[in-house]
């Protein structure tokens, strides 16, 4: 199936002397990717997973130098692997990171080059002792988009290039491929983007053999949940990755610390949402007290939104009545905790930072945003009366928040009316920051200093 980031991949195997490291959270695809890539290149993979070859671990994670490190690597190398035709391959990094710190060496060595993958990096990694800057270049890999949903379900490009030129232009796509993508999108809902359960649903179109898939990638986050909780008495990793879905569910989506213990406050859990935030599984979506630039200046570090890491494993949490619900794409149930959850986890993959605004006597904003220099309000709609925002229209005509234009979400087509641009709920894999194309050269003139 196609990833997007198989393209930064790619560069990296063909122009990089730099390590490459690919984090991100369990059964997204990172090790597939990162064979497949190698596979299509000139190198020859040399492979150690320090999972399924335990022993490695005893063989190079001992207490040794760089070089001795090297001359134990080229060991266990088969003949095939020559020097600079060769790209080693750690997997499940996790179990073995003080590899991480000999990078450096490796990479001014020379011989080989190298790529490192696993989960509960962001965990790990954080008891390095000293992090090879210059040398590792870091990859951050998510469960798969709309977009890659699309191309999976063999979506032709055509189509594609259709929708991005609708999306630039603000003109409505055309209603029958517009009910078709709306029925389609509905469908990632229940499904989501890990690739395990997007392949299940090509193959079979059951949605409950998906949804076999997603309980077993859960029942793999718990066992990893019940392995630090052991280690640390103070996690509550399973108790609030568990009431996640009804915390979504609720009219005020804000994380209300209660519903775990009524006897403990804030302070008590934040390593619990820290490690959960670091292993990828949920992504919190923090309060700020104005929509102004830079929206971090005003963060409020315990006021936050808890959203899953893919739309499929939060829907899964829910009855089987609300997966026909969302087949039937039955405008009288409240979506809105699905498409709140899709659009948090598309912007996050689109490299932006979301942030949600709520003040009193004005109102409450779904998402804050960044772009081109400037803080894009964005609604999020599941209903019919997408155009009654009366909290986004009440922070539009602040003048003091220069608030230029907004983008609601929603199941209707594309149109704009005065500031605000409404898309299609599907579209929102297509709202990226701008890249610059051309160079910015800065040549100061010193002559005379």
């Amino acid at each position: 199936m196609y990833r997007k980031q198989s393209e930064k991949i790619k560069e990296w195997i063909n122009g990089s002397d730099k390590a490459l490291l690919v984090t991100g959270a369990r059964q997204i695809g990172k090790t597939w990717l990162i064979r497949d890539e190698i596979e299509k290149s000139e190198y020859t993979k040399f492979e150690i997973n320090f999972i399924d070859q335990p022993d490695m671990i005893k063989h190079l994670n001992v207490q040794m130098s760089a070089e001795e490190f090297l001359v134990k690597l080229k060991m266990i190398m088969p003949e095939e692997c020559r020097p600079h035709k060769t790209i080693v391959f750690f997997d499940e990094i996790q179990k073995c990171p003080e590899i991480v710190t000999k990078i450096k060496f490796l990479v001014d060595e020379g011989s080989f080059k190298y790529v490192m993958s696993g989960s509960l990096l962001g965990i790990e990694l954080k008891g390095i002792a000293s992090a090879p800057v210059g040398y590792l270049s870091v990859l951050r890999m998510f469960p798969m988009d709309f977009e890659e949903f699309l191309i999976a379900n063999s979506i032709s490009q055509t189509t594609l290039d259709m929708l991005k030129e609708k999306y630039e232009i603000l003109q409505p796509v055309d209603e029958f491929i517009h009910e078709k993508l709306l029925s389609l999108f509905f469908v990632y809902l229940i499904v989501g983007g890990m690739p395990d359960a997007v392949k299940k649903y090509i193959n079979t179109k059951d949605i409950r053999e998906v949804d076999k898939v997603q309980r077993d990638i859960t029942t793999l986050y718990k066992a990893d949940f019940t392995q630090y909780e052991e280690a640390d008495k103070k996690l509550k990793l399973i108790s609030i990755y568990d009431i996640v879905p009804a915390e979504l569910n609720k009219q005020n989506k804000k994380f209300v610390f209660t519903m775990l213990d009524k006897e403990l406050k804030f302070d008590r859990y934040e390593n619990s949402f820290l490690w959960l935030k670091d292993a990828g599984v949920v992504l919190p979506v923090y309060n700020t007290d104005a929509p102004l630039t830079p929206l971090l200046a005003s963060k409020s570090s315990n006021v936050f939104r808890l959203f899953s890491n893919d739309i499929g494993l939060l829907t899964s949490a829910y009855p089987l009545e609300t997966k026909i619900e969302l087949i039937n794409k039955n405008g009288e149930v409240n979506n809105g905790a699905h498409f709140e959850n899709a659009v948090a986890q598309q912007l996050t993959a689109n490299g932006f930072e979301p942030y949600f605004c709520k003040k009193k006597n004005i109102g409450e904003l779904d998402f804050v945003i960044e772009m081109g220099g400037k803080v894009v309000p964005i609604g999020v709609k599941s209903g019919k009366n997408y155009k009654t925002h009366k909290s986004l229209d009440n922070f539009i005509g602040i003048p003091d928040y220069y608030i230029e234009k907004a983008y609601v979400f929603s199941i209707g087509n594309v149109e704009q009316i005065g500031k605000i641009i409404y898309l299609p709920i599907y579209m929102s894999y297509l709202l990226k920051e701008k890249t610059l194309e051309n160079a910015m050269i800065v040549d100061v003139d010193i002559r005379g200093l």
